[in-house]
């Protein structure tokens, strides 16, 4: 489990940057990259916010006293088909399209990205020398690829592994918890927290009904740190580079289930959002070559910050078939991105 929930933010990180080359052409695009970054990241991390608060109930009825089940499941949100590509023309890039394609995939997208012939003016240094010059100069950016084959369905998935517990005065609480870990660079935690507190005695006399209402918050922060290593060579330098990730997300809802012996009817409404942020730190030294035969160099710090946000109403329905202490339950969500959430659960009340 924790090694899916790894593999999958790992891949989403950052245009896919796991080589050298890849991160040069952000770097020598820096003007640009965060519009490029941003276009080809956006549906990728807004849909993960939603995947995020999707999975977190499958009744609206709180345990009693110390009460407890651990549900293992699966939660998507499905990306818009019109986010699967972005118009290169719409991006407002400082420096000049010389050629390339007309658009590109997003992360959710399909095949290659292309490449992309930018003019624009840089300020450096020659190299060797403390000498400041501005060259117009001309250089290619290869477009990250989409990788809609490998996520069918267009979904952002997100593995779902959590444990509930009854508390008193009716209130339950949710936890979902990826200890840190480490896996090939990657740094990874994971910290989840729901409250439920049910208010099925409002009712009066009709909480003799199979009918139960609460009110439920979420909250979830995921960080992940991606090392990048040192690379030397005779057009491009790289050291402490690293990528890092973070994601909140957050929901607040009424809930409403039906309780029968075997069949549990439930939904919810209410709001989920969040935000997130992916930064590539470090230095990084790109060397052109300038129209007018002077090469030169130029060194950023930081080069790119990114900032996404993404919130809706959001309404639930879903079943759950109960088999003792053993559920088997699956629900979908109507939001900006659609999601649905599914898996098994073993309660034991």
């Amino acid at each position: 489990m924790k090694k899916l929930i790894i593999t999958f933010f790992a891949t989403v990180l950052f245009i896919n940057v796991a080589k050298a080359q890849d991160i040069e052409d952000v770097i020598r695009a820096v003007d640009d990259a965060n519009k490029i970054a941003n276009a080809y990241s956006a549906p990728a991390l807004e849909g993960l916010i939603y995947s995020m608060n999707s999975g977190w109930y499958h009744t609206a009825k709180v345990h009693k006293k110390f009460g407890f089940d651990v549900t293992l499941g699966l939660s998507g949100a499905f990306v818009p088909s019109e986010k699967e590509r972005y118009q290169i023309s719409q991006l407002g890039l400082r420096s000049t399209i010389i050629s390339g394609p007309e658009s590109a995939p997003t992360l959710f997208g399909d095949g290659n990205g292309g490449v992309l012939t930018l003019s624009t003016e840089v300020t450096g240094t020659i190299p060797g020398t403390s000498t400041t010059v501005t060259e117009t100069v001309e250089f290619d950016v290869e477009l990250p690829q989409g990788f809609k084959d490998d996520l069918p369905g267009n979904i952002a998935p997100v593995p779902v592994l959590q444990v509930a517990v009854g508390l008193p005065w009716k209130l339950e609480t949710v936890l979902r918890i990826v200890p840190e870990v480490n896996i090939d660079d990657v740094q990874s935690g994971l910290f989840g927290i729901g409250i439920k507190k049910e208010l099925t005695d409002l009712l009066g006399p009709l909480d003799k009904l199979p009918l139960h209402l609460s009110v439920m918050a979420t909250y979830t922060n995921m960080n992940v740190d991606w090392k990048i290593e040192d690379s030397v060579d005779a057009n491009f330098e790289v050291q402490n580079a690293e990528t890092q990730f973070r994601l909140n997300a957050y929901s607040i809802q009424a809930l409403a289930s039906l309780n029968f012996p075997v069949i549990n009817v439930y939904g919810g409404v209410g709001y989920g959002g969040g935000n997130s942020s992916i930064n590539l730190l470090g230095r990084y030294t790109a060397f052109y070559d300038g129209s007018g035969g002077q090469r030169i160099q130029r060194t950023v710090t930081n080069p790119v910050e990114q900032d996404f946000s993404a919130g809706s109403m959001r309404a639930t329905v879903g079943a759950r078939l109960s088999l003792g202490f053993f559920k088997l339950f699956a629900d979908y969500t109507l939001q900006e991105y659609n999601a649905f959430s599914g898996g098994i659960a073993f309660s034991f009340r």
